[in-house]
């Protein structure tokens, strides 16, 4: 494809991302890309990441690009969004390069106006993120969120957003059903030729030094690794169940924790995947399969109230609810998900926490344990839906995680010690985790 085309397919992406949010704003921006390509196969690999590439800085610095266009007094299009990302995505290209793409042939833009062509101009002139934006403008976040974040992040907000506007690695995690650890994942792509160095905080991940299509390796294909963020993995090595335990992975999805459990209990034992939507937990076999992890047991829930849970009260060593939210914490791989989820949005998923988390708790068997994690930032969906669960649960308290994650720990809102992680500080996705004691005694007066 020639530039202008790729420009041109980007601003096609962006119409059509607009025209389904107006209707569907629950609808993600990779599935669209997706979707795209596969209605467009002669679009080659080079070409897909050049247009995706175009299509997420557009998404990671929507409100820096929405307030240079209104500082030219323009209305904001998918059109103009693209044009004005060009300037700064490729910090080489001047106005008269995207005039010359913008020509109006075949597969290429149509030709610039006038006024585009001032508009253009005048963006050209200023610092890409300067001191006239306001801080939702500049640091490029729904202006409803600014609390939420200054309260999560304080002075490091600035840090903090620079991190989660970036573009995440590659992380994987090793396998030790099939692969003694980390080092021995690292050989086994070296083989491939691809090339990767232990993460900084998981002792079974790996991140590669560059971006590459690892599901194509030998050694994804032998079952030897999982993509999944080192945060990720970190939060499911907090439930440490020993072989033989009963684990419940109450909100499993897909199986990604799930499948770290059933490493970290050598296939001995029960896990129980239970999720909401069959098609999530439907991806989970062939994951299972090519891992060689037979403990694993799914079963697809009404909702959290499902009568099926009756016939597993306080059974369960450990109960992981890796519960829906936000995602606020994943933004640097999905940044769409800032732009399309409202405050109603947030206080519906926060009931849908809480209500998950009352219900998992009656699986909890005394001496057990409970673990809460979120994909989010937002203290509402982190320490303060903790707090919320133990005054009306006064047989669980917070316990520490192991000293191994003393430097990601914090406490606040009368919540102990629990991990938070970012990307700024952490270099991971923004992941929160808590670990709930079940009291093996009844408090007095209960």
């Amino acid at each position: 494809m020639k530039p202008a085309a790729r420009i041109q397919a980007a601003i096609e992406i962006m119409e059509h991302v607009q025209s389904i949010w107006q209707a569907d704003k629950r609808a993600p921006v990779d599935g669209l890309l997706a979707d795209y390509f596969r209605a467009r196969r002669y679009i080659g690999s080079k070409d897909r990441g050049a247009i995706s590439e175009l299509v997420y800085f557009t998404l990671r610095f929507g409100g820096s690009l929405q307030w240079h266009i209104e500082a030219c007094d323009r209305s904001v299009t998918p059109r103009r969004v693209v044009m004005v990302a060009l300037l700064f995505h490729e910090p080489k290209m001047t106005v008269d390069d995207i005039a010359e793409g913008f020509d109006g042939t075949q597969y290429c833009p149509a030709a610039l106006t006038d006024q585009e062509r001032v508009m253009l101009e005048r963006c050209a002139k200023r610092e890409f993120l300067n001191d006239e934006m306001s801080d939702d403008a500049r640091l490029n976040y729904p202006e409803w969120m600014e609390g939420r974040l200054k309260d999560a992040f304080g002075d490091d907000l600035p840090t903090a957003m620079e991190a989660l506007n970036s573009q995440a690695p590659i992380d994987l995690r090793a396998n030790t059903l099939k692969c003694k650890d980390a080092s021995d994942l690292i050989l086994a792509l070296d083989k491939d030729g691809y090339f990767g160095v232990p993460t900084p905080h998981s002792p079974v991940g790996v991140r590669l030094k560059k971006r590459i299509a690892a599901f194509n390796t030998q050694a994804f294909k032998d079952g030897k690794f999982e993509m999944q963020d080192e945060g990720s993995q970190i939060a499911a090595l907090l439930v440490k169940a020993k072989p033989g335990q009963k684990v419940i992975d109450f909100c499993a999805g897909a199986g990604g924790k799930t499948l770290a459990i059933a490493a970290t209990m050598q296939n001995k034992g029960r896990i129980l995947a239970w999720d909401t939507s069959a098609g999530r937990l439907a991806q989970m076999g062939k994951r299972l399969a090519r891992a060689g992890a037979s403990n694993v047991q799914t079963h697809v829930l009404r909702d959290e109230t499902d009568p099926f849970l009756k016939r597993h009260i306080a059974s369960a060593d450990w109960v992981l609810v890796d519960a829906p939210c936000s995602g606020s914490g994943t933004w640097r791989r999905n940044p769409d998900l800032k732009w399309r989820f409202t405050l109603e949005d947030l206080q519906e998923i926060k009931a849908i926490q809480g209500r998950i988390l009352q219900s998992a708790a009656r699986l909890v068997k005394p001496g057990g344990r409970l673990v809460y994690v979120t994909c989010s930032v937002f203290p509402d969906e982190n320490f303060w839906q903790v707090q919320q669960f133990l005054g009306g649960n006064p047989t669980f308290r917070v316990e520490a995680p192991d000293k191994l994650w003393n430097k990601h720990l914090l406490a606040r809102d009368g919540v102990g010690a629990s991990l938070v992680l970012s990307p700024h500080k952490d270099g991971t996705d923004g992941f929160f985790a808590a670990i709930l004691l079940k009291d093996v005694a009844t408090p007095k007066g209960t």
